[in-house]
């Protein structure tokens, strides 16, 4: 059985022998072809773009446009690049036919020729081009599948990612909060027991304004003036380094947001300031460059509708990325900013800078700009930093998996969008923009 049989053909036959094409034509008709007809070149093209032939019968000798000319139109455009063409022509010399294969023919018969010769190449070429057709569908499907496979396994490690985070920032949290918690509870008290003590002490000098040689000796030796004034002091460091430690399990509980696997309003600026207290000692001066600055531009946002662990993730990678491209420059900080809007004030400055936008946008989403004043994204690279494990970073110190688990993040699970603005010399600016409140979510209340 033949793969053509329940299939109607398409056929153009391009020839200006009238008798040729009512030849062809009636024979193609018989064996069930669809067949039109064309007497020159103009006409050929303009019927190919009325409607795609499966097969064109060409001939070469044409007034105006010859076959030739005909055949590199057709294999220029884009429509019609794939479309079988056999020359069908009385020239029989060698460099005929080979100007025929060079100008995109897969087929030539010699005039005069033979009905079934003319049918069975025909048949050939349709059904070559059913299985072409077939193999590139399947490409497709298998093309498809492997990027779902992709996507699967980047989701994969990323969940693997945070469940390890989340283990271990429960346990430092649980380990550090208890004890960091009795030392913040008890430090008031301990610094009033202490001044009372003070205040003790002060009255007996008050009182006793002649102690015995052995108290005056003890108050030489322990230089009571400097101990009482350097005690409170202490009391005072050790309260505010307290709060610190508190302030950082409180930013790495509301960075992995344990507690909150489903989608709830959250504020958007929280997350940001909790990621960037996990990151401040990467932003700390190095033998390479100085501290980097933080500038925040916070405006008037509403509680966002969001993964917010998800959502801190996307921020640790953005701005991690930052901190890493910052690192990279070592000598010139004279960079301008990129596209971002507005820029980084005094791109002149010396000092590395990482500036950080919020606002709310006209189609009540939130829109997020993290931006360096950095070497710049070549656009080589730019094309490529969503894809999965696509890292310009050394071995062993990238895997590729932050800006493709954040574009996941932000598209697939939020109906957002991430992109990147840059180019070498001018830093990078990466922008976030998330629905305040999901579509579904909105629908309902609507509804």
């Amino acid at each position: 059985m033949h793969l053509n049989q329940e299939y109607k053909g398409n056929i153009l036959v391009v020839d200006d022998t009238p008798d040729n094409l009512r030849l062809l034509s009636a024979m193609l008709t018989t064996q069930g072809y669809e067949v039109r007809k064309a007497l020159n070149g103009k006409m050929a093209l303009t019927a190919c773009h009325m409607v795609l032939p499966d097969v064109i019968l060409l001939d070469i000798n044409m007034p105006g446009m010859d076959g030739y000319e005909v055949c590199q139109q057709l294999k220029l455009d884009e429509r019609t690049y794939d479309i079988p063409v056999i020359f069908i022509s009385a020239l029989d010399d060698v460099l005929d036919k080979v100007k025929a294969f060079d100008v995109g023919g897969v087929d030539y018969i010699t005039k005069p020729f033979h009905g079934a010769e003319v049918l069975l190449r025909i048949e050939n070429q349709i059904n070559l081009r059913f299985l072409q057709g077939k193999l590139k569908e399947q490409n497709l499907l298998l093309q498809k599948a492997l990027d779902e496979l992709k996507v699967a396994q980047v989701q994969q490690i990323q969940n693997e990612k945070m469940a390890a985070l989340g283990q271990l920032v429960a346990g430092i949290a649980h380990e550090v909060n208890n004890p960091i918690s009795l030392i913040y509870g008890n430090i008031e008290y301990v610094s009033q027991y202490l001044q009372q003590l003070i205040n003790v002490v002060e009255v007996y000098r008050e009182e006793y304004s002649q102690p015995t040689l052995k108290i005056q000796q003890i108050i030489r030796d322990v230089d009571l003036n400097f101990l009482m004034n350097d005690a409170q002091k202490l009391m005072g460091a050790m309260y505010r380094g307290a709060d610190r430690i508190r302030q950082i399990v409180l930013a790495l509980q509301n960075f992995s947001r344990l507690d909150e696997a489903d989608m709830k309003p959250v504020n958007i600026h929280e997350g940001i300031d909790s990621t960037i207290v996990m990151l401040e000692h990467r932003l700390r001066e190095t033998q390479h460059r100085p501290s980097i600055n933080i500038t925040r531009e916070y405006s008037s946002l509403p509680l966002v509708t969001c993964y917010p662990s998800d959502l801190n993730q996307v921020f640790m990678h953005i701005i991690s990325n930052a901190i890493d491209a910052l690192d990279r420059e070592t000598g010139d900080w004279r960079m301008g900013t990129g596209n971002t809007t507005p820029p980084i004030p005094n791109s002149e400055s010396p000092i590395p800078t990482i500036y950080i936008q919020t606002q709310i946008t006209s189609k009540n989403a939130v829109r997020i700009s993290i931006a360096d004043n950095g070497p710049g994204i070549d656009e080589s690279v730019r094309s490529r930093l969503f894809d999965p494990f696509f890292t310009t970073k050394p071995i062993g110190k990238g895997s590729g998996l932050g800006l493709s688990i954040s574009y996941q993040i932000v598209v697939n699970k939020h109906q957002g969008k991430i992109q990147c603005h840059s180019s070498v010399g001018k830093g990078a600016e990466f922008i976030v923009e998330i629905p305040v409140e999901p579509a579904e979510i909105a629908s309902n209340m609507e509804n």
